[in-house]
């Protein structure tokens, strides 16, 4: 079935080969001709174009081996100077790059959908949700990116954890972390789950139990798999490593991307611009030139009533709420089930609080809640309001209205098979008066997309509103946001409260 379904969403992803690229695309174009031409001591440090290598050497490596294949396409396309360059058969082999890498997620998403004994309905059900997921079809195959493969190591990581192959897992998500740097948020699970059921064998959590109980032939392993894949990665830059570092932490951007991601300093945001508003009106003294900083869509430093928010504080703040999750993941022991549970809040609490957060970075969660979704009700559920929500908030990024149509069958499409696959799956807490397994509120919630697709689709260009250019994205923005932050307390609460006992998988 997943060989089928692949085959089958490979020929859809073919047909959007021509279809609007974002400037990523350039950016990887740029990365090729970096890798290609330059000597390794120099991708670093090259910045003739403005979209600067900015991803961990691994990934610059994927980039230096897709160069060297790339060449015989259109050796232009590796030109450094050749600046927006996008030939036919350069845009052919970055759109095939990406389709063929798939395949990874594909087995991942194979190797993940094994490890469940349900019933026929839930391997059926999981490898759909993956493959299809519509959010990482939007952001990979139209926006252009390279996720699926990323998302193809973590979902291979899990698979060895649920199976007790730690040192797979590990690896798997070692290599992960050395494409892309933004899975640090997920990494605090990983070291919590990996020492406490790797590195200490006994089960009672006594002081006593534990030193006697930990594995120094297990932790040596362990360190030695880290050590390695590090080494593989960073060692040809070890010279240079202060640039490579500041390259992967630009700390000098603002504390939200130019399209606010909806997370909780959206909210932050409109909370500030409303409280200026409303001083300006009782005659309290604001700074017009703070208050501007946080108007529009612009990157914020600063805000004009709230305190402004830094890098360390979002870094606290993101430490203080994963906490909870992981000392839970600590008390859980052997259980991969707590273990997946606990990387979809880092990731969502990372999301919640980060810094520069992209709007795309959502999926870091929608994709292995997808895996927990046919587990339990209670799972399902919040699944269903963080994919709808979540993923329509990724729309905006397909903005050309050529794209309307299609990016709207592809969203709807995805959240209808969703809501009908897990009204299958729990049967028992389907309404005939809401969405499945939703509440009339949430119910309510999510048919609120409607008119706001409307109004930003549609209504916004025809009344007078249309001076707002902004208006659209931050309405979409703080919609989004509310629902997100929701699903992100409401599985908090089920997770701390009523995720105790083991499952059979």
């Amino acid at each position: 079935m997943i060989c089928v379904s692949f085959l089958l969403l490979s020929c859809v992803k073919l047909l959007l080969i021509p279809a609007y690229r974002s400037t990523d695309f350039e950016v990887h174009r740029n990365w090729l001709a970096i890798t290609s031409n330059l000597p390794i001591d120099k991708w670093y440090y090259e910045d003739t174009s403005q979209w600067t290598l900015d991803y961990p050497p691994l990934f610059a490596w994927f980039e230096y081996f897709l160069s060297r294949i790339g060449y015989w396409f259109d050796p232009q396309m590796l030109v450094l100077n050749n600046h927006n360059y996008a030939s036919f058969k350069t845009i052919l082999f970055q759109r095939l790059s990406v389709i063929l890498t798939d395949a990874i997620f594909a087995y991942g998403s194979y190797r993940c959908s094994q490890i469940f004994r349900k019933s026929w309905k839930s391997q059926a059900v999981l490898p759909l949700l993956l493959l299809t997921n519509v959010g990482l079809l939007l952001v990979d195959h139209i926006h252009f990116q390279y996720n699926g493969i990323m998302f193809g190591f973590l979902l291979l990581s899990c698979a060895n954890l649920f199976q007790a192959n730690y040192l797979s897992g590990a690896f798997w998500f070692l290599v992960l972390l050395n494409f892309k740097h933004i899975y640090l948020y997920i990494a605090p699970a990983y070291f919590i789950y990996l020492l406490r059921n790797y590195c200490i064998t006994s089960r009672n959590l006594s002081i006593k139990n534990v030193i006697t109980g930990f594995s120094v032939r297990n932790t040596i392993y362990l360190g030695s798999t880290v050590i390695l894949v590090f080494a593989v990665t960073f060692v040809p830059f070890v010279g240079h490593i202060n640039q490579v570092m500041s390259r992967l932490f630009p700390f000098k951007r603002g504390l939200c991307h130019a399209y606010w991601a909806p997370n909780f300093w959206a909210i932050y945001n409109v909370a500030d611009k409303v409280l200026f508003m409303l001083g300006k009106k009782i005659g309290l003294a604001v700074s017009e030139e703070v208050a501007a900083m946080t108007g529009g869509l612009v990157q914020e430093f600063s805000h004009a009533v709230l305190p402004s928010i830094t890098p360390l504080a979002t870094m606290l703040i993101t430490i203080v709420f994963m906490l909870p999750a992981l000392m839970k993941l600590w008390f859980a022991g052997n259980n991969p089930v707590q273990f997946v549970r606990c990387i979809i809040l880092c990731a969502l609490t990372s999301f919640m609080f980060g810094w520069h957060v992209h709007e795309k970075a959502i999926l870091m969660a929608i994709i292995p809640f997808s895996i927990i979704s046919i587990m339990e009700s209670g799972d399902a559920k919040v699944f269903l309001i963080l994919s709808t929500v979540g993923q329509y908030s990724l729309l905006p990024l397909l903005f050309p209205q050529a794209l309307l149509l299609i990016k709207l069958i592809l969203y709807v499409l995805y959240c209808s098979y969703a809501f009908y696959s897990m009204s299958n799956l729990y049967p028992f807490y389907v309404c005939k008066f809401n969405l499945p397994l939703l509440n009339m509120l949430e119910s309510m919630y999510i048919f609120g997309l409607i008119p706001l697709f409307l109004y930003d689709h549609f209504l916004h260009y025809s009344i007078t509103l249309r001076t707002y250019p902004f208006l659209p994205l931050l309405l979409t923005s703080v919609y989004c946001s509310i629902g997100i932050v929701y699903s992100w307390l409401k599985y908090y609460i089920y997770f701390l409260t009523k995720c105790d006992a083991k499952h059979k998988i």
